[in-house]
């Protein structure tokens, strides 16, 4: 009898890495960087998955200002971030459920994404383009994208670096 509790808590605790492991099926590292500057002003990003085509296939984050603040609202800033803004951003009501957050502080910021709901839910296999945009008042703007195979098959894990805005950006994607 000990034997099979013994095998059930195994079970059990195997179920829950699996889980855990499964839940992850997209996970993205946004490092912010610390920057010397005389004003600093945390940056507004974009986080989207584009076509080859560079159409937009899924929005899934937005860092930006969620509350009105001294300027006033922090909405009217997110044309600052300029591809996004183009291409998917003008065209949204914000704030999106599950995709719009407040700003994020420098360090590393990190993200996952399940293939079972949410923006990845609805994408098809295929390749895409990971886009990853800041913008920093008094400061400057930065774009870096990571092209991506979505299969549901192989695990993948690429790595580009930003030159101001941004630092390390890491995509992980899990089968």
């Amino acid at each position: 009898m000990k034997a099979v509790l013994k095998f059930l808590g195994l079970g059990a605790a195997a179920g829950t890495l699996v889980s855990a492991a499964n839940a992850g099926d997209m996970a993205l590292s946004v490092e912010l960087p610390r920057l010397n500057v005389a004003e600093y002003h945390k940056p507004y990003v974009a986080i989207w998955i584009a076509r080859p085509d560079h159409s937009v296939a899924a929005n899934l984050a937005v860092w930006y200002q969620l509350e009105a603040g001294p300027e006033g609202e922090g909405e009217t800033w997110l044309k600052d971030i300029r591809q996004w803004w183009r291409r998917t951003g003008r065209s949204l009501d914000m704030p999106v459920d599950g995709v719009s957050s407040p700003t994020r502080g420098p360090g590393e910021n990190l993200v996952e994404f399940s293939a079972d709901d949410g923006p990845l839910a609805d994408l098809p296999e295929g390749e895409y383009i990971l886009y990853v945009e800041a913008s920093r008042e008094v400061g400057g703007r930065e774009l870096v994208q990571i092209p991506f195979t979505w299969d549901g098959t192989a695990s993948e894990t690429q790595t580009v670096s930003g030159e101001t805005e941004l630092g390390d950006v890491s995509l992980t994607i899990l089968p």
